[in-house]
């Protein structure tokens, strides 16, 4: 039997020391010039989703984008912002092989970020 990977992601909001709760994140898969939209679902107080992003019959090697909706996050936190920074980061990466697990995390303050492939 074949197995099947995942794509997963969590958020850490590193100007809090905390998980990142209540973001909105969007799946895109990119076909050539057009984004197909995949699906939209938001972290939960530990800053993880309570599903993967993608998964089984869906998941399968291709171009995908993460759009994280930080700019919507810190506009409902207790930090000092004159004016906002980042507002949606989009992360670009492909998925090669379809049997691996892929764990995309997110490291956040409202100035910058951080990605890289996690296990």
């Amino acid at each position: 039997m074949r197995r099947m990977g995942r794509l997963t992601t969590h958020i850490l909001d590193l100007s809090k020391g905390r998980p990142a709760g209540k973001v909105r994140i969007d799946i895109y898969e990119v076909k050539g010039d057009t984004l197909e939209r995949m699906k939209s679902d938001e972290t939960n107080d530990d800053g993880r989703l309570d599903t993967p992003l993608i998964s089984g019959g869906t998941f399968h090697p291709g171009t995908y984008e993460l759009h994280f909706h930080i700019g919507e996050y810190f506009r409902t936190q207790d930090v000092q912002i004159n004016r906002l920074f980042l507002d949606i980061v989009v992360v670009r990466f492909v998925i090669d092989h379809a049997d691996e697990n892929y764990h995309v995390p997110l490291l956040v303050s409202p100035w910058g970020y951080q990605v890289y492939r996690g296990s």
